[in-house]
């Protein structure tokens, strides 16, 4: 691998996209983005909608091609590290770093601020992250060790493959170890292709050309401005009168987008397969959700398919806890999901065990369940959110929505202060590393419902170590099947939404997990 990336960056082609002969500078790229994020700070949000503004801020150690339409540890790119090796035994990956770079503030990068970063992420600094979402990441994590300006070794308790995956998604940036957590929410200090100059809550974000950035020539616009726009008919209207030159990826919903190309014809949209998923959260805290025939009874009603195709025209795809082909690597198969319990066809008999079941718990046509189904307040949120109400209806279990602000949504699921909840969550990064850890191991900051279970952790463990991808895969897949038989946190589907952008918006790849890995647009141009 190592080799590889020198023979890259000697030819000096690394990440230089094709035709760039054609290319212009100038211009601010115009979109919108569908809500107003708590702060700036990559490393404290859990919502893409600080991470995509701010990507562009920062730059990670290395990154997935963003020009690649899959994210795999093939695409794998340098960023700030010029290149990578792993030590025989497979527990010590260092990196050699790019000399001369800058941040923002004209102090120079060295390997001491890689080591403040996932000191901070980890909570070994003085520092500390007001919301840390990502710490269970990187629980096989030693520590770094630096040597000299320009050298920064992880080390590691065990071997695991797939760390480096963990590095190269947007949501890991390194951060300044001159500048504090506080004004990382404020004001953020990168050494990416533009400099953050302005948030506004509720109105806009704003970022502008870095005319040091450390690549040459890039990048080609002068700026990117997000403005907030709740609204998807506001939007969509700004689309069509060419206010905006970039949809929100994740905020269309496919009729919305058939409308969209019907009002303006020349725009290019794109319908990658969908990496967030839908999914019922259950406080198994809070009787008389801490009975499991209930919340079994409560997955039971579920028809997924249903979901899918009020939603997404049919075009949307079952899961069980990891993304599922074709988009993912390592999500269960078709055939394989439909032997779960709760994915076959029979959604009626499946709705009949679970009204036994809750004739059992005492309740029936009579005797209603009285419930509040909490979720975010924008619509890919609440939508799914007012089906799933309808849907526990048939078993005797009548829910008010309850919508609540982004900003209040993931202290509030954190520190379970709800009852039931429709939650959304993204593929950071599509390997089981990300997922598992953080959203269904004990203490996984992801896992709102508290679902623990020791033999799946050590199963984790297995597949964290696991070096044959098929044989790894297939305790993946073994591990998704003992999660929905515990109704761990049952996955609704993975859902499916088009981008669309003005023709003048040059060099755009949608990538599967695009929200989350590919949205730097260091090299995106307007031809104008």
């Amino acid at each position: 691998m190592v080799a590889k990336v020198m023979i890259a960056l000697s030819l000096g082609c690394l990440l230089i996209p094709a035709g760039a002969v054609a290319q212009k500078s100038g211009g601010v790229l115009r979109q919108y983005i569908i809500d107003s994020p708590a702060s700036m700070s990559i490393h404290e949000e859990t919502t893409v909608y600080a991470e995509r503004p701010m990507m562009a801020v920062m730059n990670n150690l290395v990154m997935f091609d963003q020009h690649a339409k899959q994210n795999s540890l093939a695409s794998i790119v340098p960023d700030l590290a010029a290149d990578w090796s792993w030590d025989e035994d497979g527990t010590r990956l260092t990196f050699h770093l790019r000399e001369g770079v800058k941040w923002h503030d004209g102090k120079p990068f060295t390997a001491a601020d890689v080591k403040c970063t996932w000191d901070l992420v980890q909570g070994k600094s003085a520092e500390r992250l007001r919301i840390n979402p990502r710490k269970a990441w990187y629980t096989n994590l030693v520590e770094v060790v630096t040597k000299g300006d320009y050298e920064a070794t992880f080390v590691l308790k065990r071997p695991q493959p797939a760390f480096l995956a963990l590095l190269a998604t947007g949501m890991s940036p390194v951060y300044p170890c001159h500048v504090s957590p506080a004004q990382m929410r404020l004001r953020p200090v990168g050494t990416g292709p533009f400099k953050f100059v302005e948030f506004k809550p509720n109105e806009y974000i704003k970022v502008a050309r870095n005319p040091d950035y450390w690549k040459p020539g890039l990048p080609y616009l002068d700026g990117i401005e997000y403005t907030i726009t709740r609204s998807r008919s506001t939007a969509l209207l700004a689309f069509v009168a060419k206010k905006f030159e970039l949809t929100f990826a994740g905020a269309l919903t496919i009729p919305i987008g058939h409308d969209l190309q019907n009002q303006r014809p020349d725009a290019i949209c794109d319908l990658p397969p969908g990496s967030v998923s839908t999914n019922l959260i259950v406080n198994r805290e809070k009787p008389p959700f801490d009975n499991p025939d209930l919340r079994r009874a409560m997955a039971l009603t579920l028809d997924r398919q249903s979901f899918i195709d009020i939603l997404t025209e049919g075009k949307a795809f079952l899961a069980a806890a990891m993304q599922p082909p074709p988009g993912g690597q390592w999500g269960m198969p078709k055939e394989m999901l439909e032997t779960l319990p709760g994915y076959g066809p029979g959604v009626e008999a499946n709705r009949n065990e679970a009204r036994a079941i809750m004739k059992k718990l005492g309740y029936g046509p009579d005797k209603h369940l009285q419930i509040k189904v909490t979720t975010r307040d924008v619509p890919p949120y609440r939508d799914p959110a007012v089906i799933l109400i309808d849907q526990l209806k048939q078993v005797w279990i009548d829910g008010e929505l309850e919508p609540i602000d982004t900003a209040q949504w993931y202290p509030k699921v954190q520190r379970k202060g709800y009852m039931v909840g429709l939650n959304l969550t993204g593929t950071l990064v599509d390997d089981p590393d990300a997922m598992l850890y953080e959203n269904y191991a004990c203490g996984g900051i992801g896992n709102y419902d508290g679902y623990c279970n020791p033999e799946i952790d050590k199963l984790i463990d297995q597949q964290s170590m696991e070096p044959n991808q098929d044989k790894r895969r297939r305790l993946v897949w073994e591990i998704e099947r003992r999660l929905t038989e515990d109704g761990a946190k049952p996955l609704i589907f993975f859902n499916r939404a088009p981008t669309c952008w003005d023709p003048a918006v040059k060099n755009v790849t949608i990538m599967v997990n695009s929200i989350y890995n590919g949205w730097r647009m260091e090299d995106y141009w307007l031809d104008r």
